[in-house]
């Protein structure tokens, strides 16, 4: 047992210390000084059946106060409700349009094919359009965002700019995992490591993304990624691999942008991570049984031998299990804090750890059973991740 806490020990030393200070949650969207033109942008907004939230969020970029050229596309996937007519209701300056999205052809995922469509359409009435923003249809923005995001890349030479949104983190469910979501993904994708243009690292967050329309095209456009269903990440890959330069940053407010899901439930939250977490393991046993050692090694031993060994004699390794979950609540701090959480809930984290081992597990389940991928009502076949 000594030997296994000192392993994760040594892990969480690795982790503190040589995975480019992932922890601090300190990247945000630098300020920048604004250009001197301001260049076209269109905003495309994928949307299934979002009418709870799609008027709030089409209004927000309607009142941008973006002193450039600004159009709003809302893709309409099919949907059952009312979300056309609450987008094309939402008041404000920048005109807005719904463009009707074809059918789904095969080898194309929802989203990407939703965000075609848009990109075809902004392509007739703004080809001159310098950027693209693809933003969701539940995350709503302040009105100054999309300012900061173009000064940012104009600035810096940017080719993708993205913002991870603030989560609802006000429920139990959302308390308790939103925060260890979040945390995960910066050590997955260490954002000091994916905004140095000298490392390979690449990622991005689908809510909001501010992509330069050259960029796009010197990838192959969606095309050339069309059947991702982890997409933001997959377009932060390709981008990145051109020899561009991109930049991944904290929402500095919650204000600047958040997302609309509740976060509620616990189906919610299931849903939500067992879609693509065995995607995100390249459908690999091999990978999944690693992943779910690992989740164990890492995040439950510590905790497991303190709270355990002491009642049968062996205190050494009960203290280094000890030493171990507070090298994990101290490292989980600053995202917690993003929060508002209290200092205790720190040490939630191998709670919140276990429950995403399970979601894990739960992704693989589903696609041996033919189920995986499954989104808004609809299931995709396998295939590699890029």
């Amino acid at each position: 047992m000594l030997v296994l806490t000192l392993l994760s020990l040594s892990v969480w030393l690795v982790l503190l210390f040589g995975r480019s200070w992932f922890w601090r949650a300190d990247q945000v969207l630098p300020a920048a000084e604004p250009p001197e033109d301001w260049p076209a942008v269109a905003v495309i907004i994928p949307a299934r059946d979002e009418a709870e939230t799609i008027g709030r969020v089409v209004q927000r970029h309607r009142q941008s106060g973006y002193p450039g050229d600004l159009r709003i596309f809302v893709c309409d996937d099919h949907s059952s409700d009312d979300t056309a007519e609450k987008a094309l209701a939402a008041k404000g300056q920048h005109e807005v349009e719904v463009v009707p999205v074809p059918d789904l052809p095969e080898g194309w995922s929802g989203k990407l094919w939703a965000l075609q469509a848009g990109l075809d359409r902004a392509a007739e009435v703004m080809p001159d359009a310098s950027y693209v923003l693809f933003t969701d249809a539940d995350i709503k923005t302040e009105t100054s965002l999309l300012e900061k995001l173009v000064a940012a890349a104009e600035r810096q030479d940017l080719a993708l700019t993205s913002i991870m949104a603030e989560l609802n983190a006000k429920a139990r469910w959302g308390k308790l995992l939103i925060p260890a979501f979040i945390f995960f993904f910066q050590k997955l994708y260490p954002f000091p490591a994916v905004n140095n243009e000298k490392r390979q690292m690449a990622a991005a967050a689908g809510g909001v993304m501010l992509v330069r329309r050259e960029a796009l095209e010197a990838i192959g456009g969606l095309d050339a990624m069309c059947g991702a269903l982890i997409d933001d990440c997959t377009l932060a890959a390709k981008i990145k691999g051109t020899g561009r330069k991109i930049g991944l940053y904290l929402s500095t407010s919650f204000a600047e942008a958040i997302s609309l899901r509740s976060n509620e439930s616990y189906s919610s939250m299931e849903k939500m991570v067992a879609r693509s977490a065995y995607t995100q393991l390249g459908y690999s046993p091999l990978a999944l049984a690693g992943t779910l050692i690992g989740m164990v090694l890492v995040y439950l031993v510590g905790p497991g031998i303190f709270l355990t060994l002491p009642f049968h004699g062996q205190g050494t390794a009960a203290l280094v299990g000890l030493i171990v979950w507070i090298a994990m609540a101290i490292a989980y701090w600053p995202t917690l804090k993003r929060y508002g959480a209290r200092k205790g809930r720190a040490f939630d984290l191998p709670l919140a750890a276990l429950i995403y081992a399970w979601f894990t597990w739960l992704s693989a389940w589903r696609h041996w059973q033919g189920k995986g991928g499954q989104w808004k009502g609809r299931s995709y076949p396998s295939s590699k991740p890029s």
